[in-house]
């Protein structure tokens, strides 16, 4: 009787394959990415195609990336207040994107585009980007950047820290310099805990000015301090551009300002209401288009 030949090789080839389809468990990202390649050239003179953004950037979805490589250390919502701006955000898409790639963060961007010609409210807007990545996806850190405002060194990562960040530290708008110590505009980031520890940002604040320095306060009164990157890494460029219709200075800010400590617990992500318009799915970036209401006459 002839015997039946061992079937050793053969379980071992369907072992090797069973392993290989077996997904690898990463890694952490290391706390400074190998990617980063330090002082950028940024420039305004040029259109930006977003075809050829989308192009360069393969893997974004819904304005999504997560590292194939590693598993990211922070997971972070970049969140842009926005009316009016479409050639802005071209650029900070085309700019930022491969900015943060390299900073090897699991991100998402989202767009809050506030509905109608009611007078702007930046600082509900940013409420509201808040509240809604977080029904999208397990953030742990949110970046607030205005859309004008394009960093000049990939080491100046958009992240959280210990302490709430300021990170547009060094506008040329400003001489590259801080304009006074308080200042707390531009982009900045805050941890969740730390976000809802000062209960988010005010809802009040319509028009230009003031809700920065609201922000500021909170920080302060709830006992943390600002975490800031040096001058250099800390640079920004600004978009040139005329101050839009519907932001007029807000003649309240400064009374306003001054009434932080009392208005706080009550005027912030617990008091926010909102009504989602539309959401669209963007490649680049999810944009949320929302009604946020009108300021008390």
């Amino acid at each position: 009787m002839s015997q039946i030949a061992p079937v050793t090789e053969t379980a071992a080839i369907f072992k090797t394959e069973a392993e290989e389809t077996k997904p690898k468990k990463l890694e952490q990202c290391p706390e400074t990415s190998p990617l980063l390649v330090g002082p950028l050239r940024i420039e305004f003179s040029q259109p930006v195609d977003l075809d050829e953004v989308k192009k360069q950037n393969p893997a974004l979805q819904g304005g999504r990336f997560t590292p194939e490589d590693c598993k990211a250390l922070q997971k972070v919502a970049v969140i842009i207040p926005f009316r009016n701006r479409e050639e802005h955000l071209k650029y900070w898409l085309y700019y930022l994107h491969p900015i943060l790639q390299r900073q090897q963060l699991d991100y998402g961007v989202y767009v809050i585009h506030q509905y109608g010609e009611e007078t702007f409210n930046r600082a509900k807007l940013l409420n509201v980007g808040y509240a809604e990545a977080l029904k999208e996806y397990d953030y742990d850190c949110f970046v607030f950047s205005d859309v004008d405002l394009i960093p000049m060194d990939d080491r100046n990562i958009y992240k959280c820290f210990g302490q709430p960040r300021h990170i547009a530290v060094s506008m040329d708008k400003f001489g590259f310099r801080l304009p006074y110590t308080q200042f707390f505009g531009g982009v900045s980031s805050l941890s969740k805990e730390q976000f809802e520890k000062i209960n988010g940002f005010p809802n009040n604040y319509w028009g230009w000015g003031g809700e920065d320095d609201d922000i500021y306060n909170r920080i302060v009164f709830k006992g943390m301090g600002i975490s800031r990157p040096d001058g250099t890494i800390g640079k920004c460029r600004m978009i040139r551009h005329n101050r839009d219709d519907r932001n007029e200075p807000n003649p309240q800010r400064f009374d306003r300002i001054a009434r932080t400590r009392e208005t706080m617990n009550s005027d912030g992500i617990n008091s926010l209401s909102y009504k989602v318009v539309e959401i669209k799915k963007n490649t680049l970036f999810t944009e949320i288009i929302v009604d946020i209401g009108t300021p008390r006459r």
